[in-house]
């Protein structure tokens, strides 16, 4: 018996998101139900929307959900029926890099969040009788309720127990990657210097991280000076404008240069100036999303013989359940202080919280759906 809920579809960036009655498809066993409380905006359901993702229209977006379980299937050992939970990525579980707590580079990424569908191909939602795509990072949070899956819930730790799930949500996305990428794939040390560039979401959690992890000095450059005296709020030690000889003024503050570029704007140009910027064995990560027909250029002779590096981050190498969790750890300690960043709107608002994201006056957007 299908499951009535209520869902934000877009049909593209032609028309707004409308709010409309779907059905949710009996559950797996390693499926849960959840009634979804509050879902972050992020900029990838916009690139969605804007058909930059090859995900298919129209489709249930949001992939920052946290919720309440209401049911799981047989198979389901990390939650039970009334457990707090937030939901994140999906991913197979059997292939090379799952295989090593990797699964942000599932080898079998595509169907298990961006098909539309189940992996086997089944769908997940109804409307009006006929299949709708959804599934989107293995969840359609822009939703009353979702169907999540046992490799992409994680029940909230009692330690969290009295942070309210509408400002645990956007943890399992944007948060994650920022953090990710400094304290696990970057692995910044203690009293090196970092530059990170772009002071959205992404780039605010990787300075919060910055900050837990010593680094010093952590450097924040973007083109919004409200950001940038945020970006020092939580954490930044110094903040340029990029508008106003950002690049001269790191040179001048770390004259042999920087132990890691984080890059959060996907803009070639500015990857390339900030590996320029490296010290020897520095570490260029890159989390932006580029142009499909974007190249880099970098000299061979400094790439080898200072041994430096550039790497690519997805999700912030995160193995979701532990980290997450240490994660709101570190936000219940005061040291990872996302709360900051967060605008809150109600469901019927999800126009205006996709526009507050897109013009920079709120840098995260999150939904409230449903009472706790």
């Amino acid at each position: 018996m299908t499951t009535s809920a209520r869902a934000a579809i877009c049909r593209g960036n032609s028309e707004p998101f409308k709010i409309e009655d779907v059905e949710l498809d009996n559950l797996r066993p390693d499926e849960l139900r959840i009634r979804v409380v509050a879902c972050g905006v992020c900029h990838t359901d916009m690139a969605v929307r804007d058909e930059q993702l090859p995900v298919p229209h129209p489709v249930v977006l949001g992939h920052e959900g946290a919720g309440i379980v209401e049911e799981v299937g047989s198979a389901v050992t990390v939650a039970k029926p009334g457990d707090r939970v937030v939901m994140s990525f999906n991913s197979c579980g059997e292939c090379p890099s799952c295989s090593i707590d990797a699964p942000t580079y599932c080898y079998n990424f595509f169907p298990h969040n961006w098909s539309g569908k189940r992996a086997d191909g089944s769908p997940v939602m109804f409307k009006d009788g006929e299949p709708m795509n959804a599934n989107f990072f293995g969840q359609s949070s822009f939703a009353t309720h979702a169907i999540a899956h046992e490799a992409n819930t994680v029940k909230i730790a009692e330690s969290a127990a009295d942070i309210p799930l509408e400002r645990i949500a956007p943890i399992g996305c944007g948060l994650m990657t920022g953090a990710g990428a400094v304290l696990r794939s970057m692995k910044v040390r203690k009293g090196m210097p970092i530059a990170v560039f772009g002071a959205g979401t992404v780039g605010m959690a990787a300075i919060m991280a910055a900050k837990i992890a010593g680094a010093n000095p952590i450097i924040a450059v973007d083109v919004n000076d409200k950001r940038l005296e945020l970006a020092k709020e939580l954490g930044a030690t110094h903040a340029f404008n990029g508008k106003d000889g950002a690049m001269d003024k790191i040179r001048e503050l770390v004259p042999q240069g920087l132990g890691y570029a984080f890059d959060t704007t996907g803009i070639n140009t500015l990857i390339q100036e900030a590996w320029g910027l490296l010290a020897p064995m520095g570490i260029c990560g890159i989390v932006g999303a580029s142009d499909p027909s974007d190249n880099l250029t970098f000299n061979e002779a400094e790439f080898m013989g200072g041994g430096r590096r550039v790497m690519g981050i997805l999700g912030g190498d995160s193995d979701v359940g532990p980290f997450l969790n240490e994660l709101l750890d570190y936000h219940v300690k005061g040291q990872f202080p996302f709360e900051k960043l967060i605008g809150y709107f109600d469901f019927d608002q999800i126009n205006e919280a996709i526009h507050a994201s897109e013009d920079g006056s709120v840098v995260k957007p999150v939904l409230r759906i449903s009472a706790e």
